[in-house]
């Protein structure tokens, strides 16, 4: 479900496909991986690259809250990039979109959580 790796001491999640409401118990285990990373502090921020999806679901938002709560106890950021036009409207419809920034490429997106 997520490709992970790390660039020193971001990590990027890739999902790879979409993350919908049925799907909450792969998220939550896979989900759990990216976690230990962050909670081992070997990994301060985040990005999630959503190149390959185009719809996740209000499990998947939850989620994503919870790897932001952490990151901010790892005094990182997190960032989204490759978000489609469905996702963007998610994210703005819940007003997540104020939380992390969204930006158009992964290089982006992992110098923006490095600032």
């Amino acid at each position: 479900m997520f490709r992970i790796q790390q660039q020193g001491e971001t990590v990027v999640v890739v999902p790879e496909k979409d993350l919908r409401e049925f799907d909450f118990m792969e998220i939550e285990d896979e989900g759990s991986e990216i976690m230990k990373l962050l909670e081992s502090r070997s990994a301060r921020s985040l990005v999630i690259d959503f190149g390959n999806t185009d719809y996740y679901g209000s499990t998947a938002l939850s989620f994503f809250v919870k790897l932001w709560k952490r990151v901010r106890l790892n005094g990182g950021k997190m960032a989204f990039c490759n978000v489609s036009p469905h996702e963007v409207e998610i994210l703005n419809l819940t007003h997540l979109n104020t939380l992390w920034d969204l930006c158009s490429s992964r290089e982006e997106a992992v110098k923006s959580v490095q600032c």
